[in-house]
């Protein structure tokens, strides 16, 4: 099974490290970001993984050559520009085309979540897409109706709301974190370069495609978008 790691951004919240290296190799330890991510995927079985890269890309290569790509089969995406989580995905789309389905998720996420779970959920719900989220704060946040089937977004700093269900519904924050068919790019055609994930995937559940949301509240799961956020992995780990 293949997964694809997003690792493209420039994390200019993790300044001054990321003013000469990839966010990703962000030091955890004695590991970085991007080691605990693969290992994490290789726990599960996954041994094909793609890394879109961007910012100080020949840094991530040649930290992989030198891990001897820590025993999987790496391929790379490389942009010329950010693309964002939707168009880098699109990008990389001739690596997934002949995959049932494959794992997405963000370099710069850490979680003890069993994705091997997230896996099984999405083969039996047959979905198009099957989002890790939890109930914790944020700004934007996806609706779920009682079955955990996508059925809006909104967004509580402009008011912006987007709905085609009546149903009752529930808020969760997305966690960086999906199971994808490769039927999701037939969504991205026409986009352009530059998109997010999460515009796809309200357009393709309006039309009915299933995208079901996957609870992981229990769970640890961090963003290490600032140096302290890394310290707190740090220490969680330690």
């Amino acid at each position: 099974m293949k997964a694809m790691v997003f690792a493209a951004g420039r994390g200019t919240r993790l300044r001054p490290f990321t003013d000469k290296h990839p966010k990703c190799l962000a030091p955890v330890g004695e590991k970085t970001l991007l080691q605990l991510c693969l290992e994490n995927l290789r726990a599960i079985g996954i041994d094909r993984v793609v890394i879109n890269l961007h910012h100080f890309a020949d840094q991530v290569i040649q930290y992989l050559k030198q891990n001897g790509d820590f025993d999987l089969s790496i391929e790379v995406s490389l942009e010329q520009e950010l693309l964002e989580t939707g168009g880098g995905l699109y990008s990389a789309r001739e690596h997934f085309t002949n995959e049932s389905m494959f794992l997405a998720l963000n370099s710069d996420i850490y979680t003890d979540l069993d994705l091997w779970l997230l896996l099984q959920a999405h083969e039996e719900n047959n979905a198009l897409a099957t989002l890790a989220v939890a109930q914790r704060d944020t700004s934007r946040y996806l609706q779920f109706n009682e079955e955990m089937t996508l059925s809006g977004w909104e967004n509580q700093k402009t008011g912006e709301q987007i709905r085609w269900m009546e149903d009752d519904f529930q808020r969760y924050a997305f966690n960086g974190i999906q199971v994808l068919s490769p039927r999701v790019f037939d969504f991205m055609e026409n986009r352009g370069a530059h998109f997010s994930t999460i515009a796809v995937y309200l357009d393709a559940a309006r039309s009915g495609e299933r995208i079901k949301g996957f609870r992981m509240d229990d769970a640890y799961w961090i963003d290490i978008g600032e140096q302290e956020k890394l310290e707190k992995l740090q220490k969680h780990l330690s």
